[in-house]
């Protein structure tokens, strides 16, 4: 089956930029053909990898450029016949709409192809400009995508990224941003945000299917199937209500106690079989905001104010600091871990619990 993943952006955004980061970093050992198509025909620009040839040549990493010319569906399911490749990777003209590409897409009758990621590049530092002034086709690619790739955010600040930003969600509020400058991440990482496989919505899936005990903080991996956190349930778990010694239950089969007496309920939450969001609720944001380790760690610190916050059992996320380092953190209730870790494709904050006060968080995290 091969992908078809479609790179828009207005002209000058970096759609080739990415495209060449992604071939080196992302596709290794993928089959690969590059269409590039400017005004509705479709071609390869010569200056494209000059180095590696122009027409139909083989190019870094096993990518096919292909020089084709005519209608778009016969060219496209020409090169499915010709080269089946893994991957077609088409790059639109700067001043095409997105939505013409999509559909021409879609319209071709390929039983071994699949539209994959639908893919922006805007350039951050024109973004207001360009909404402005050429809303009609920049708006357009914006609207279409699955996912957006801001450009030239080294030394943006954290409030004209975040402008950008709101700006782009008031077009498209579901497709997965990347902020992050391109320096500071591999083209995996941006790949796997495009396929969606890094979202918020992914990490806190990630978080909600975590087996909490939600007031030890303690939780299971049902895919690890193990601990996250390398705590004794015994010395740690404080279930409500009842009275360890005159119920003699084994903590280390992931007990789960909610306010009842054992009296009357002589089982736990793992028996209830209840679903976690008749219990639990979860909160999210993406942000561009820089933070310092102390920060983060004082931030931790005051989730313990339940009054406050409400029950936090959980909270996860990665976060830019200063200098281009990034900030990685999980908490669980007195048990706060903060340090230093790779980039995100934009920073993240994830938190579950119980009668969660967001508009507190939002002031908590500031963002």
């Amino acid at each position: 089956m091969t992908k078809i993943d479609i790179f828009s952006g207005f002209l000058g955004a970096g759609k080739t930029t990415l495209i060449k980061k992604l071939i080196k970093e992302a596709y290794a050992g993928e089959k690969l053909v590059l269409i590039e198509n400017e005004f509705g025909e479709i071609g390869i620009d010569g200056g494209f990898m000059a180095d590696a040839g122009i027409e139909v040549t083989e190019m870094n990493s096993g990518c096919i450029c292909c020089s084709l010319v005519g209608d778009f569906g016969e060219a496209l399911k020409k090169v499915l016949g010709e080269y089946s490749p893994d991957r077609i990777l088409i790059e639109p003209s700067g001043v095409g709409k997105l939505s013409d590409v999509v559909k021409a897409v879609r319209s071709i009758d390929a039983q071994n192809a699949v539209l994959g990621g639908i893919t922006t590049v805007v350039d951050a530092n024109k973004c207001k400009m360009y909404m402005k002034n050429f809303g009609e086709f920049f708006n357009d690619q914006i609207e279409h995508a699955s996912s957006i790739i801001l450009s030239h955010t080294d030394n943006m600040s954290d409030d004209k990224c975040k402008k950008c930003i709101d700006m782009i969600r008031e077009h498209n509020h579901t497709a997965t941003i990347v902020a992050t400058a391109w320096t500071e991440i591999d083209g995996a990482e941006i790949l796997s945000a495009i396929e969606h496989k890094n979202t918020l919505e992914s990490d806190l899936k990630k978080l909600e299917n975590e087996e909490i005990c939600p007031h030890c903080g303690g939780h299971h991996d049902h895919e690890s199937n193990e601990h996250c956190h390398d705590h004794d349930h015994d010395e740690h778990c404080h279930c409500h209500d009842h009275d360890h010694d005159e119920h003699s239950h084994d903590h280390d089969e992931h007990c789960h106690c909610h306010d009842h007496d054992h009296d009357e309920h002589s089982h736990c939450h793992d028996h209830h079989h209840h679903h976690a969001d008749e219990v639990f609720t979860s909160w999210g944001k993406e942000t561009t905001r820089k933070y310092t380790a102390q920060e983060i760690k004082d931030i931790l610190g005051a989730l313990d104010d339940f009054e406050t916050y409400g029950t936090i059992l959980r909270a996860k996320g990665i976060v830019a600091a200063e200098g281009g380092s990034w900030i990685h953190f999980d908490y669980v209730p007195d048990e706060p871990d903060v340090r230093e870790g790779k980039a995100g494709v934009i920073g993240r904050i994830c938190v579950i619990g119980s009668k969660i006060n967001e508009q507190a968080l939002c002031e908590l995290f500031g963002v």
